[in-house]
């Protein structure tokens, strides 16, 4: 674990369930992260802010800090308010970390696009592909040990999300894609909700969206996504990437080695908290034939998974404002949000839909 200088300072505007989200993140590892300011139009949802976690709250983004008494600042607010809410901060000179989606329709990506190419500093709150184990298996398929990559099927999460692993599983960069897609209705057992588990079993219709991708690089993709499976006891995660020599399955790797014999390796998960341990509750490492392929940059700090993708995209976005390289551009939000256009057009027609050059960057 690297210990920054200092905590990166942000403010937030946005006071939803996502906001607290960061607010969260912040108390849980002060050392790494100062939440300055909360943009909370509603003074009563201010004032349980400022009571739930000590953070001052303000009613408008004039009242936020000065660009230069904060490292960025972080959109949480809907996605019908996010690129007005963008161009006012970067017009303030603000950095902005934006939640996803960057923005709903190809006018707000056009907008975002023409906001970096004056100038403004704008990144994207991706976390998928930096949370933990995605982080590792991604580092797994990236190091050659699965030959070259062909394939790949993502099932870890909905639209520009499930885009996003797909594309990085494949190296497939800013490579357009013919998109066959269906989807259907299905029943399943209702899930718990964000705050607790059902008190009865309900069936309630899922809706299941899956998508094949025939990258122009050669690369198949497919994404599939319940809309029921976030939370769900009965509907499982998963991520499988295959090549020429290997496949990765989850947490088992299948691979021909340099002496053309055949290995099982696991991904091995490494966490305090488990049973004889007194550490406390938080990861470590994940770990891949004796070496760790991800480690936790946030110590002891009781994170879940998905906390520690949002910690690493703060983290990312303060390196990015010191002068460091891109997190998750506007550019690459805008890719992975055109392919849930294009999946849209296959399902309206029938037919396969072709991405071409962001229309919007032209």
């Amino acid at each position: 674990m690297t210990t920054p200088a200092r905590p990166a300072r942000f403010a937030i505007v946005g006071s939803a369930f996502r906001a607290e989200a960061f607010l969260r993140i912040a108390a849980a590892a002060p050392e790494h992260f100062e939440a300055v300011a909360v943009v909370a139009r509603r003074p009563e949802r201010g004032a349980e802010l400022t009571a739930r976690w000590g953070v001052a709250t303000v009613a408008s983004i004039g009242e936020l800090p000065a660009a230069g008494d904060v490292d960025f600042v972080v959109n949480a607010a809907g996605a019908g308010d996010a690129v007005a809410i963008v161009e006012q901060l970067a017009d303030a000179g603000h950095a902005v970390l934006t939640e996803t989606p960057a923005a709903p329709d190809r006018d707000g990506l056009g907008r975002l696009h023409r906001l970096v190419q004056q100038g403004a500093r704008i990144q994207v709150a991706e976390q998928y592909h930096l949370e933990p184990l995605v982080s590792a298996q991604l580092a797994i398929a990236g190091s050659g040990v699965l030959g070259e990559l062909t394939e790949a099927f993502v099932s870890i999460a909905h639209d520009y999300h499930g885009f996003s692993v797909l594309r990085r599983a494949l190296g497939a960069g800013f490579q357009n894609a013919t998109v066959t897609a269906r989807r259907f209705e299905e029943s399943v057992q209702l899930g718990p909700s964000r705050y607790s588990d059902p008190v009865e079993a309900t069936t309630t219709t899922g809706i299941r969206t899956t998508a094949w991708l025939d990258f122009e690089g050669g690369a198949r993709g497919t994404y599939d996504w319940d809309d029921q499976q976030y939370r769900s006891f009965i509907r499982t995660p998963t991520l499988t990437i295959r090549g020429t020599r290997g496949e990765l399955r989850d947490v088992v790797v299948r691979y021909i080695d340099g002496d053309n014999q055949p290995v099982v390796s696991r991904i091995e998960r490494l966490a305090a908290g488990g049973a004889g341990n007194h550490e406390g509750l938080f990861a470590r490492a994940y770990s891949f034939e004796g070496r760790r392929v991800w480690s936790s940059d946030y110590g002891r700090a009781r994170l879940a998974d998905e906390e520690i993708g949002v910690a690493r995209a703060l983290t990312g976005m303060a390196r990015y404002v010191a002068g460091g390289p891109e997190l998750y551009s506007v550019a690459e939000a805008a890719q992975d949000m055109y392919f849930v256009f294009v999946l849209e057009q296959s399902l309206r027609s029938g037919r396969p839909a072709r991405s071409s050059t962001q229309p919007w960057a032209l």
